[in-house]
């Protein structure tokens, strides 16, 4: 799911949520070959969304507030409209719907059966509340999603967030629902935005195990973020069976992310992406819908990572050592004023949670509380060795 016309969902400059990490990504994309003549492939131009698939999971007060200050710049602080986070912008509503639609257009396919695997790079706004936009999120494309999903006869969907940041919007929006698996990955809540994700919150009455957040410490490396993953999200999706899932990957985990303290390199999230893929296949037969998410590394971080989940999505890898174009590197050079990393890293080395649990890790324990909490839940042996 792209269009040129996504790039105009832009709080301004100086702020984080740039759009030049779309544009550097879908460059690189291309300069990689990965949108190369395939019959197999579809590249779609979403238009904006209409008021009744933003209702899937806003309230209609909601949709017009954001329509009133895209239209007439109205800030409206009580809907998180006109913050810091979250300026007012003109074009706004049509800008934050288009992302919706790529979601939603993309569910739909994948409910019909007219393909299997789906991306929305520019997608994951996983903040956004059903009444309030919330951290660079003014519509919750992931949650419409979703409820696509549902709507279209789909019996349990798991959605799996990468983000640095706990999906607190989508985890909302399904608190209650059993058919509905959120699992977030993410920096602990107690050290960053929003505060949310703790171990014990598993989803509300009728719905106890459904919700998993895995807090991590401050400084975790990519070995140790990819630890986490293994011990949780497998599993956890192995116990629920879902038909189709959704992943967020969001790459301000990266150590050179100005807004998180995690250390989770770009060939960790490679590994984690792949890792994600392959579930797909094992359990819903390659029903997948991908989306991007945080991440204002703009121009060594972020198109490195989505580039990488286009490729799997796409079934064009791509692979450790993998040269970056030139061509691409010098517009880099151009846009962001330093120069780009000369290729993709090494495959990183993965101590998985079979090998043992650590009491004395600080990761292991976040896990361990996870496990803990949630396993149990979910007819799975919590234990730790």
């Amino acid at each position: 799911m792209w269009s040129p016309e996504l790039l105009g969902y832009d709080f301004g400059p100086g702020h984080p949520m740039a759009p030049a990490r779309l544009d550097l990504t879908m460059g690189l994309v291309r300069a990689l070959g990965l949108l190369d003549d395939d019959a197999d492939l579809r590249v779609v131009r979403p238009e904006p969304a209409p008021d009744d698939v933003l209702e899937l999971v806003h309230e209609p007060a909601y949709v017009a507030a954001v329509r009133a200050a895209s239209e007439h710049g109205t800030p409206d602080p009580a809907r998180g409209l006109g913050t810091e986070d979250d300026p007012v912008f003109r074009g706004m509503h049509e800008a934050a719907a288009r992302i919706v639609a790529g979601s939603y257009e993309a569910a739909g396919e994948i409910a019909a059966g007219r393909t299997r695997h789906a991306v929305n790079v520019a997608g994951g706004m996983h903040h956004a509340k059903a009444g309030a936009a919330s951290g660079f999120c003014v519509y919750n494309d992931a949650a419409v999603a979703i409820r696509r999903l549902l709507d279209d006869g789909v019996e349990r969907v798991a959605y799996v967030d990468l983000d640095a940041h706990h999906g607190d919007g989508v985890e909302e929006a399904f608190w209650d629902d059993p058919r509905v698996l959120t699992v977030s990955v993410h920096q602990s809540g107690a050290t960053l935005f929003p505060g949310t994700g703790h171990p014990t919150d598993l989803g509300g009455p009728g719905a106890e195990g459904t919700a998993v957040n895995v807090a991590l410490p401050r400084r975790t490396d990519g070995a140790r973020w990819l630890r986490a993953v293994d011990a949780v999200v497998p599993p956890v999706l192995r116990a629920f069976r879902p038909e189709v899932l959704v992943t967020q990957h969001g790459c301000d985990a990266h150590g050179e992310d100005p807004l998180s303290d995690l250390d989770v390199s770009v060939d960790a999230q490679r590994t984690a992406t792949t890792w994600m893929h392959g579930l797909s296949h094992e359990l819903t037969d390659g029903r997948w819908l991908a989306l991007g998410g945080g991440g204002y590394a703009i121009a060594r971080v972020v198109p490195l990572v989505w580039s990488a989940v286009v490729g799997e999505v796409v079934h064009r890898p791509v692979t450790a050592g993998v040269p970056l174009p030139a061509a691409w590197r010098e517009r880099v050079a151009e846009v962001a004023g330093f120069d780009a990393p000369l290729a993709f890293g090494p495959e990183v080395e993965v101590r998985r949670w079979s090998s043992g649990y650590d009491p004395d890790d600080d990761v292991d324990r976040a896990v361990a509380a996870t496990r803990r909490a949630v396993f149990p839940l979910l007819g799975l042996d919590a234990h730790f060795d």
